[in-house]
């Protein structure tokens, strides 16, 4: 810790040493507070590489991991009086967590369940992993997400970028969704009002925190929709480097209408990356695989800024070649102030 000057009885402290004191009364604020709401399950300064899929980022200021989405409305009453920023963790995939790390509160919810409502639909709590969620359906003879099996992440993050798989999005399935504010209000939204579209929806303008969303779903044979789970995998496995810690697809395909891609290239971004002569490429622990060019991996010892210049290094290469402006699907999150001497340009 730093050490501060002490300020004289009737001296002002200077500006920065005002703004630690507030931080410290404003932590110390909120220490009290997530013990009263949720003990020591409340933990400060904890690392979140070990809690993505790309293994690497700094540490959030406060983790909680919520157990019912009655916790986490309550805590996000208890930031939001309090004035503290707030982070949604989900599964770990699609995210890439700055160097130094998120400031504030970082929610991470666990668990979470699954049940009928009604015959044709199901309710799944945000935090049940889309995994998790395709083996209770497969087991109760559930059709209609068998395909999904492979994905990664939890429905909060699947329903937050709307995810999407051989041609197929998720939000195509979804009849409502259950939702809370900044503030902790909670609503039921249907499914029209969700502004779905590739990688989209609304939670991404609105803020809003998925607390569960409703699935259509027909009558299936548990081994037929399980061979069709089988088979989803074993094409991820194929063709994606599952092996490797990476966080999903990098950048979304070009859309018709909106990008214009050269004659005989395929309208996908790992085609681009690919024909751009990418694959392989690297910044320190950070590489584009050679599997599958929407994936940047960390080969070992990466940091988050590593993965980030590589993935603008793609992003200039493949605009300066084909005129196509690449856009990120993956999220940022946390601190990214840039590191000195760095102009924009080189992010």
């Amino acid at each position: 810790m730093t050490a501060r000057r002490i300020v004289p009885a009737g001296e002002r402290a200077p500006a920065r040493e005002q703004d630690h004191a507030e931080e410290d009364e404003l932590t110390a604020g909120l220490s009290a507070a997530l013990g009263a709401l949720v003990g020591d399950r409340a933990r400060a300064n904890v690392p979140l590489a070990p809690l993505t899929t790309f293994r690497v980022g700094g540490a959030a200021d406060w983790l909680v991991e919520p157990r019912a989405s009655e916790e986490m409305v309550e805590l996000l009453r208890l930031a939001h009086g309090a004035g503290v920023p707030v982070t949604i963790l989900g599964g770990g995939s699609n995210v890439l967590v700055a160097d130094r790390g998120i400031r504030g509160l970082v929610i991470r919810p666990r668990g979470g369940a699954i049940h009928h409502v009604g015959r044709d639909q199901l309710r799944a709590d945000a935090a049940v992993t889309i995994n998790g969620l395709v083996r209770w359906a497969i087991n109760h003879g559930c059709a209609g997400l068998e395909a999904w099996a492979g994905t990664p992440g939890t429905i909060g993050g699947a329903i937050f970028g709307n995810a999407h798989f051989a041609g197929r999005l998720i939000g195509d399935g979804v009849t409502s969704v259950r939702v809370a504010a900044l503030d902790g209000t909670v609503v039921d939204l249907s499914r029209s009002a969700m502004a779905f579209a590739y990688d989209c929806s609304r939670l991404q303008a609105s803020r809003e925190v998925l607390l569960s969303a409703v699935f259509r779903v027909g009558d299936g044979d548990p081994a037929a929709l399980r061979a069709t789970a089988r088979a989803s995998l074993a094409f991820r496995k194929r063709t994606q480097p599952l092996d490797t810690p990476s966080a999903g697809c990098i950048f979304q395909n070009p859309v018709p209408g909106r990008d214009a891609v050269p004659e005989g290239i395929p309208w996908s971004a790992g085609a681009l990356i690919d024909r751009a002569g990418l694959k392989g490429a690297a910044i320190g622990g950070a590489r584009v695989s050679g599997t599958h060019g929407n994936f940047i991996v960390n080969a070992g010892g990466a940091t988050a800024a590593d993965i980030r210049r590589l993935i603008e290094r793609c992003r200039q290469t493949v605009r300066d070649r084909y005129g196509v402006q690449l856009r990120e699907e993956i999220v940022y999150l946390g601190d990214w102030e840039l590191p000195a001497g760095l102009g924009t340009g080189d992010w």
